[in-house]
C-alpha cells in the first residue's frame, strides 16, 4: 500500500506544478477561449489543462518504473507503452479539440485509434467471469474493448462541466476501484499485491489529486477534452486489466457478483454520466444536429436549474458517485442483504439532498400562503 501511496503522491505534485506551469503558459500565449453561452465561468479560463495531467501520468509511471515494488509489472511493457501510447494520442486529439473544435468525426476517430492501441497490445475484454464465458474471437474482442473505452473517455468528457465535476466523480469513483483491485490482488496472489489496475488507479488518483487545487471554484483552469478523455481512458484500461486476473472457469454461482465488480463498478460510478450522454445523443440527433453539439441541458445544468448552486451541483454529483461506488465494494465483505439495507438508508439520504431545494421553495410557498 506504501509503494501505491508514493507513486500517487509523486503523481499529484507533479500534476499540481505542471498544471500551474500550463496555468501560466496559457495565461502568457492568452490561449483562454472566448465565454460560450453554456458556460458556467465568467472570466476567460484556459482548456488545456489535460496537458498537466498527462506530464503527471508519465511521472507517476517513470516513478513506479524505477521501484523494485512494480518490477512484476514492467517484466512485460508492452501494455504499460500502450497505455502511453493511447494516452499521447488522446491529448493530441483533446488538445486540438479544446484549441480548434474538431469536427467531431475526428474526435471520435482519435478516440477509436487510442483504444485500438490498447486493444491489439493485450489490454482487451477477452472473457467474462460467467460460467467460463469468453467473448469470441480476437477481432470481436478487439470491437468490445474499443467500444468500452470510447464510451468511458466520453462519459467523463460529457460531465466536465462544472469546477471540480469531473475530477471529483474521477477520484471517488477509482478511489473505490483501487481498494477493490488491492483486495483482489491480496486474495488471487498473496505474495504481490502489486497490479496493473491498482497503478493505473493510484496515477488516476495522483492526477485527479494533484489538478483539483487548481480545477475547484473558482478554477483557474479547466481540464478541457484532452483532461477528461485521459481520465476516461485510464479508468477503462484498469477496469479492463482487472479482468484479466479473474479465471472464470473457477468462478462459481456464489463468487458471481465479486468477480463481475471489476467490470460493473466503472460503469456504475459514471452511470448518471452515461445516462447523460444517452439522453444528450438521443436529444441532439432528434434536432438534426450532431450528437457531440453541445447544449445547456446536462444533468449538473438541469440540478442547477432545480436551485442548486454551482457548487451544490457539484456535491450532489460527488453524492450519488459515492454511493454507487461505496455500495458495490461493501458486496466484498458483506451480504446481500445487509449490503441492500445500507444502500436503501444511503438512498434516501441522496435523494433529499438532490431536491433539498425543491423541499426549500415548497416550504417557504407554503410559508408565504400562511402569512397571508
Amino acid at each position: 500500500m506504501r509503494a501505491y501511496l508514493l507513486v500517487a503522491l509523486i503523481t499529484a505534485l507533479v500534476t499540481y506544478l505542471a498544471t500551474w506551469g500550463v496555468r501560466l503558459f496559457a495565461k502568457k500565449f492568452n490561449i483562454q477561449p472566448a465565454i460560450r453561452e453554456r458556460d458556467a465561468h465568467k472570466a476567460p479560463t484556459p482548456r488545456i489543462g489535460g496537458l498537466g495531467m498527462f506530464v503527471g501520468l508519465i511521472a507517476g509511471l517513470a516513478a513506479a518504473a524505477s521501484f523494485g515494488w512494480f518490477e512484476s509489472i514492467f517484466v512485460n511493457p508492452g501494455p504499460i507503452w500502450a497505455l502511453l501510447g493511447a494516452s499521447s494520442v488522446i491529448i493530441l486529439v483533446g488538445l486540438l479539440d479544446d484549441l480548434i473544435d474538431l469536427d467531431w468525426t475526428a474526435k471520435m476517430g482519435g478516440q477509436m485509434v487510442a483504444g485500438w492501441i490498447l486493444a491489439s497490445s493485450g489490454v482487451q475484454i477477452v472473457s467474462l467471469p460467467i460460467g467460463g464465458l469468453t467473448v469470441g474471437s480476437f477481432g470481436v474482442s478487439l470491437a468490445i474493448t474499443v467500444f468500452v473505452v470510447v464510451l468511458v473517455m466520453n462519459a467523463v468528457n460529457f460531465i466536465d462541466g462544472l469546477d471540480g465535476l469531473a475530477t471529483g466523480v474521477v477520484a471517488i469513483g477509482t478511489l473505490a476501484f483501487f481498494i477493490y483491485s488491492y483486495l483482489l490482488a491480496q486474495q488471487s496472489t498473496p505474495t504481490n499485491f502489486f497490479s496493473t489496475a491498482g497503478l493505473i488507479s493510484a496515477i488516476i488518483l495522483g492526477m485527479t489529486g494533484g489538478f483539483i487545487f487548481h480545477n475547484w471554484r473558482p478554477a483557474k483552469i479547466f481540464m478541457g477534452d484532452s483532461g477528461a478523455m485521459l481520465l476516461g481512458l485510464l479508468m477503462a484500461a484498469s477496469a479492463i486489466t482487472v479482468t484479466g486476473s479473474i479465471d472464470p472457469g473457477t468462478v462459481t454461482r456464489n463468487d458471481l457478483l465479486p468477480a463481475l465488480i471489476p467490470l460493473v463498478l466503472p460503469v456504475f460510478i459514471l452511470l448518471l454520466p452515461l445516462l447523460d450522454l444517452l439522453f444528450a445523443v438521443i436529444r441532439r440527433l432528434s434536432r438534426g444536429q450532431s450528437p457531440f453539439a453541445a447544449d445547456r441541458e446536462h444533468l449538473h445544468h438541469q440540478l442547477q436549474d432545480l436551485g442548486h448552486t454551482h457548487q451544490g451541483a457539484v456535491l450532489v454529483f460527488y453524492h450519488w458517485t459515492a454511493l454507487v461506488s461505496t455500495t458495490l465494494l461493501l458486496f466484498f465483505w458483506f451480504d446481500l442483504a445487509l449490503v441492500l439495507i445500507i444502500f436503501g438508508a444511503w438512498l434516501i439520504l441522496a435523494l433529499v439532498h438532490t431536491y433539498w431545494p425543491v423541499f426549500k421553495k415548497v416550504r417557504k410557498f407554503r410559508k408565504a400562503r400562511s402569512e397571508k
